[in-house]
């Protein structure tokens, strides 16, 4: 069955390692007939979390700040699986994807009870070392408390400048990932 996946890219490279993990998942995720939106967070205007609480009102406006991230809530709320794709900086995801994903909490205020949408989730990362372990204990402990389902990680090391990551077979392992699902 097809899903809806939406991917979050927390890199500020138009055209970097993180953007051909991406493009290769989403060959993989369309070859196998799902339906695929990304969002290049470093091209939109998103404000960081106010913590006011005050968001759930307006499921159509879930949070009191107007910017772009009213084109993310319907895609979100419609996706069935959520990729986050982000370098690693200094050991852990990018500023850009944390505040995108602090924002979606905006969604689960319009819940009594706070309840986040239950999702399945991809990680793809790409950094210039191989020092992934705190992304992976954050991530995973990310899905625990959110009930979502991890369907697996791309973690490329070893690629920092702009196309260091072409021929890389973490290229495929992104395709197959995709392809799989």
């Amino acid at each position: 069955m097809a899903k809806k996946i939406m991917i979050l890219n927390g890199s500020p490279r138009f055209n970097g390692n993180t953007a051909a993990l991406i493009a290769s998942f989403t060959d993989g995720a369309k070859s196998a007939g799902h339906e695929v939106v990304c969002f290049d967070l470093q091209k939109m205007n998103i404000h960081p979390c106010l913590g006011c609480c005050g968001g759930g009102k307006d499921p159509e406006s879930p949070c009191v700040q107007k910017d772009d991230m009213l084109k993310i809530y319907p895609a979100y709320k419609e996706a069935d699986i959520v990729v986050l794709a982000s370098p690693l900086y200094y050991w852990t995801i990018s500023g850009q994807i944390k505040c995108a994903f602090d924002r979606l909490f905006a969604v689960a205020e319009c819940n009594a009870n706070l309840a986040n949408p239950v999702k399945s989730s991809v990680l793809l990362m790409a950094a210039e070392g191989n020092g992934f372990e705190e992304s992976v204990y954050w991530y995973e402990r990310l899905m625990k408390h959110l009930g979502w389902t991890d369907l697996g990680k791309v973690l490329c090391g070893g690629v920092f400048h702009v196309g260091d990551i072409k021929g890389n077979p973490k290229l495929e392992e992104a395709y197959q990932l995709g392809s799989t699902l």
